[in-house]
């Protein structure tokens, strides 16, 4: 089997899972898209899982009751391993509402390849920004259990990186994580040279 340093030292960056987390209509999936092809651009190998097209496929099975919605991101999280293992950098898109969903998720992962990263935008923005029309829905009792709404998030205590979009730009956002980012991934490659 070819093992996680002989895939980092082909691709020549360490691997690593980018999991952003944060209400519907937060900014999430733009900055997942913005920092994907930013590290396409700088040659680093990256993989994205977004909610809503997992959803349609892999976790189309699922509701969204506080067990589904662990279920989403524990699918999820085995995923990210796979690609992780594979060398690749997995860039996660996802609410995942619950802390306790979350921390089971990076238990999958040594500590240098999880960077949690809170998109923290008000509900009030989010439901301004509504590309979707969800918010409106859930306020009308269309969508039961909406985050935000009618179903709880678990702000995280102790997050990689917190940004804000209602007040930095995109490419504000993706200087902060590639200031995170960039450290680690050189570093992990650098500690695994054998003598």
């Amino acid at each position: 089997m070819i093992s996680l340093y002989q895939h980092e030292l082909l691709k020549q960056h360490a691997a690593c899972v980018v999991w952003f987390t944060g209400l519907s209509g937060a900014g999430k999936t733009t900055l997942a898209l913005a920092l994907q092809n930013t590290l396409h651009h700088q040659g680093i190998h990256t993989a994205m899982l977004d909610g809503d097209c997992l959803r349609h496929g892999l976790n189309s099975d699922l509701g969204f009751s506080q067990e589904d919605r662990a279920s989403n991101v524990q699918r999820t999280a085995q995923v990210c391993k796979l690609m992780v293992d594979a060398g690749l950098v997995v860039i996660v898109s996802l609410i995942s509402p619950h802390a306790q969903s979350r921390n089971k998720a990076r238990s999958l992962f040594n500590e240098d390849q999880f960077f949690e990263v809170y998109v923290n935008t008000p509900l009030e923005v989010c439901e301004q920004r509504d590309p979707k029309g969800l918010y409106g829905r859930a306020r009308r009792g269309e969508i039961p259990l909406f985050t935000g709404i009618s179903a709880g998030y678990e702000v995280p205590e102790n997050p990689g990186l917190i940004l804000q979009t209602h007040e930095h730009s995109v490419s504000d956002c993706i200087e902060s994580l590639l200031a995170m980012l960039e450290p680690a991934l050189k570093r992990r490659l650098a500690d695994q040279q054998p003598d």
